[in-house]
């Protein structure tokens, strides 16, 4: 499992956690159910505050860490094996 930086915060998160399992400072962050918000992206980005976004599924989980400004995307529960992806497979083909 690869890390992220969680905003300026100067620690490092799983880049794909599950939701109410994974010790993720939620409080702290910018918590989005998806990407298409670009400006709240680079605001939160500029100011330092980690970007957290959830997602079900394959596709949602791969445009969220294709945005730079992304640390951790939270997956539900019965999802967990959204963990286990290939993103580079994903990406890249």
């Amino acid at each position: 499992m690869r890390d992220r930086w969680f905003g300026a915060t100067g620690r490092q998160v799983p880049e794909i956690a599950v939701e109410g399992e994974d010790e993720i400072p939620l409080d702290e962050a910018l918590v989005l159910d998806g990407v298409d918000d670009e400006q709240a992206l680079r605001e939160a980005h500029a100011a330092g505050t980690p970007v957290v976004v959830r997602a079900a599924d394959e596709e949602g989980v791969a445009r969220a860490l294709a945005r730079p400004e992304v640390a951790c995307v939270l997956v539900p529960p019965d999802r967990r094996h959204l963990r286990e992806l290939d993103l580079r497979r994903i990406t890249y083909g």
